[in-house]
């Protein structure tokens, strides 16, 4: 009987493989990337939408409609539907996961919707939970499966979160920052921070207002983190970089050049919150971990984890070994491949549904 059961259950999965697709979707508030089992991440989008407010319409998706924000007439609204990590416009990000999903498999002949996994920031409520399992639902997918992101991040570095051994990620991304104790294929400790890349930029916007009487726009403020951007003064590090806006008491165009002492500077206070993170969730994690963690160290993903200098600072502040995980931008998109291509491995791991939870009493 047991036999014939496994032999079923093997012949549903050949099946639904001819007839579906799987899509792993690393939800970012920044960007969002789309991994496609088979090819491997396929999208690298900004999570950017462009709507026509006259018509209700959707004039552009990522790449596109990053390059009208700032730039667009008044009927026309860029829109960004995640904020901190969780969806803030509903139906916008409906149509921002149908249209992703529908590039994805363009070229497929599939006639099913597939089955998708997201990956979220970890510690999000039911209902933020509710509205990304309702979306991608809605968008076309048959099956929704849902990962909190630092995890999805660990099984992407191919790290041995099923095993009795305890793992440390801190996951670094657009809108959040989620720092992650893993083992036994569970969060033992956790700690989800609304500080991350987005806030990296307002904080350097914040600076330029006030120590230079001059307003940059956001794209401004992310080219002056990516190419100047740095948490650690370097011996005879002197990078510079041209910035563009408006002088605030002229009104009239301005252009200064700011160094990466200015940048360090301007996110110094949200850098230090996140390193007070870190140590908190070291305090309350048990001592059996601990061990693990020192010698093993910390890993760390998302595009906070290119921060010059911010392994070395966090490793210094905690006294652990720091490593930057294998191209941390891709780390929680990768993970939901490897989590879709070993899909019975990885269940346990992932987020119940509410009719999938077991009935009490």
């Amino acid at each position: 009987m047991k036999f014939l059961q496994k032999t079923t259950t093997k012949m549903k999965k050949k099946f639904d493989g001819w007839l579906s697709n799987d899509i792993g979707i690393d939800l970012g508030t920044a960007n969002t990337l789309v991994y496609l089992r088979g090819k491997g991440i396929v999208l690298e989008e900004p999570s950017v939408v462009a709507i026509n407010q006259k018509t209700g319409r959707v004039v552009a998706v990522g790449t596109q409609a990053k390059l009208m924000i700032g730039r667009t007439p008044s009927h026309i609204l860029a829109i960004k539907p995640l904020v901190d990590g969780v969806i803030s416009d509903f139906e916008v990000t409906e149509e921002m996961i149908s249209y992703l999903i529908n590039k994805a498999q363009k070229n497929s002949n599939k006639i099913m919707g597939p089955r998708v996994l997201v990956g979220v920031p970890s510690g999000i409520t039911n209902v933020e939970t509710r509205a990304v399992r309702d979306a991608a639902k809605n968008a076309g997918a048959r099956e929704v499966h849902i990962i909190e992101e630092p995890v999805a991040a660990a099984i992407g570095h191919r790290l041995p979160i099923l095993d009795p051994i305890g793992s440390v990620i801190v996951d670094i991304g657009g809108g959040t920052s989620d720092i992650a104790v893993i083992s036994l294929g569970g969060v033992v400790n956790s700690k989800n921070l609304r500080i991350a890349g987005d806030k990296f930029n307002q904080d350097i916007i914040s600076y330029m207002r006030d120590e230079y009487k001059m307003l940059i726009g956001e794209k401004t403020a992310e080219r002056l983190k990516l190419a100047i951007g740095g948490v650690i003064s370097f011996e005879g590090d002197c990078d510079e970089y041209l910035a563009r806006g408006r002088d605030l008491i002229t009104g009239l165009p301005k252009e200064i050049l700011v160094t990466n002492d200015d940048i360090r500077k301007a996110m110094s206070q949200s850098i230090d919150t996140i390193l007070d993170a870190v140590k908190e969730v070291l305090e309350t994690t048990p001592p059996e971990i601990l061990a693990d963690v020192i010698h093993r160290g910390i890993f760390l993903a998302g595009g906070g984890a290119l921060i010059k200098g911010f392994d070395q600072l966090l490793s210094d502040f905690v006294e652990v070994p720091v490593f930057i995980v294998d191209d941390p931008l891709t780390a929680v998109a990768r993970g939901t491949g490897t989590v879709l291509e070993n899909f019975d491995n990885f269940r346990e791991i992932l987020i119940q549904n509410d009719d999938e939870l077991p009935l009490k009493g």
